[in-house]
């Protein structure tokens, strides 16, 4: 029973770490598997997703999820 943690982009450099698995075990939020996986404090401007779909970081998870972070996208043309 795992979930799959996926860090991008920033995130992924600062946390030294692309992806992770970590046991579902004690796990109900996106929040908690940020403490779980990343081990400092969330930052207020993550974004998150499960399964590919974003999702607020109080947003349940379950068993076989994969669960992704990144930081907010900006860009594009004017």
């Amino acid at each position: 029973m795992s979930i799959t943690v996926r860090f991008f982009a920033s995130i992924r450099e600062r946390l030294g770490k692309a992806e992770d698995t970590i046991e579902y075990k004690g796990i109900t939020t996106i929040a908690d598997v940020w403490t779980k996986s990343a081990k400092i404090p969330m930052p207020d401007n993550v974004l998150a997703a499960i399964n590919m779909e974003y999702a607020r970081t109080d947003q349940p998870v379950r068993d076989g999820d994969e669960v992704a972070f990144f930081p907010p996208v900006t860009g594009g043309a004017p």
